[in-house]
């Protein structure tokens, strides 16, 4: 049975659809909660009430930070914008009808849509749907992790953990589970050497988008904390055991995470959307598709046409107060303005330890003081979504 969901939020004119809670739409809330609009509803709609800070979670994984200290609250961000806030998942888009279908037969009208609704892995090898567990969505992962986490510290046999993925997502999250997992053990009085780490990657070094001097230091601490390395290596299947890669060979593994790139979402193809050839939607500079311009898309989801840009967290987080000012200007018949993304970020990548490694452009370099920079950015981040009642 369809259901057509009501105006939402004060007045009953134009509707702004948000759809996901990822990094660009928690600023837009913030900033229509700050300076809303006149005569707007505005809507969240998102699959989870809590949505997770990237750049935070291998300091979770590796002990560094609670669960609560690494998510939003989207239902009271919303709340502080003046928005409606939907938990449910959108499944349909109908451009013609200006409408939204949901998972749970909700329809829901717009007058404005954003999405910012983050990738969907690609476990292309077979078996790995079942045997393997993708980083994203991150409460997926973070319930397996807390499994894994049980199984270490109410048993004593062998582990073997594989990671596969030799971006930084991979190689971050790698060191972080190394670097927990190790002190588990040492707290409970057993060996450390009992677990076994392995980083897989079908490219010819890890980190391959980073400086060759950030690539060095990383395959220095990978080989001195005894992580196996297999570059050029691509994984064909998973399978309850461990992995087999495309050379044949089989490597043993207990868990096996996957941490590759993603694409977009399957109900994206029967949108009319544009999308490019992983899935994702093509936006101009505007971050209006190009398709329609009343649909807007930001962070992973989203494909600038002119400036591509590899899939981070600090673009999605950039991306937050263009998305905002254009979807306020849309609203209220103003000319949207163009927006281009830096060509080069600083990009903090930990080592599970509190330790950090600076790598922009050309340039790469570590500390201790860095891993504290870091800190200090992700907390600071964090604090600007935190409402009064929080």
């Amino acid at each position: 049975m369809t259901h057509t969901a009501a105006s939402s939020g004060p007045g009953t004119g134009r509707k702004l659809l948000l759809i996901g809670g990822g990094h660009s739409h928690v600023e837009v809330l913030r900033r229509f909660g700050r300076h809303p609009v006149a005569d707007m509803a505005l809507t969240l709609l998102s699959r989870d009430r809590h949505t997770p800070y990237s750049g935070m979670l291998p300091g979770y994984v590796a002990g560094h930070y609670r669960w609560a200290d690494v998510h939003i609250d989207l239902a009271r961000l919303a709340r502080f914008a003046g928005a409606r806030f939907i938990q449910d998942t959108a499944t349909g888009l109908m451009l013609e009808d200006r409408t939204v279908r949901c998972e749970s037969g909700y329809v829901l009208p717009w007058d404005r849509l954003s999405l910012n609704i983050g990738s969907t892995p690609s476990l292309e090898a077979t078996g790995a749907a079942e045997h393997a567990v993708a980083v994203k969505p991150i409460h997926r992962f973070n319930d397996r992790w807390l499994a894994l986490l049980a199984r270490v510290r109410e048993g004593s046999r062998r582990l073997r953990i594989a990671v596969v993925g030799g971006g930084a997502g991979g190689v971050e999250l790698l060191l972080a589970m190394q670097y927990r997992l190790r002190r588990e053990c040492h707290a409970l009085g057993q060996d450390p050497d009992r677990l076994a780490f392995a980083l897989f990657t079908r490219g010819r070094t890890i980190l391959p988008t980073h400086p060759t001097g950030v690539q060095r230091r990383f395959l220095h601490v990978l080989a001195e904390r005894g992580i196996g390395l297999h570059c050029g290596t691509a994984v064909s299947a998973v399978d309850a055991t461990g992995l087999e890669t495309e050379d044949g060979r089989h490597h043993r593994a207990d868990e096996v995470v996957w941490v590759t790139r993603a694409g977009g979402p399957e109900w994206l193809c029967e949108t009319g959307l544009a999308l490019d050839s992983q899935g994702f939607i093509k936006v101009r500079e505007s971050l209006q598709t190009v398709t329609d311009p009343d649909v807007f898309a930001a962070g992973d989801i989203a494909s600038m046409v002119r400036h591509p840009r590899e899939k981070a967290g600090v673009v999605a987080v950039r991306q937050g107060p263009p998305l905002a000012a254009n979807l306020r200007r849309s609203l209220t018949g103003r000319p949207v303005r163009a927006w281009r993304p830096q060509r080069h970020w600083l990009a903090l990548i930990s080592t599970g330890d509190r330790y950090a490694v600076a790598s922009r452009g050309w340039l790469g370099f570590g500390g201790r003081w860095l891993w504290h920079c870091k800190d200090w950015i992700d907390r600071r981040f964090m604090r600007r979504y935190r409402t009064r009642d929080d």
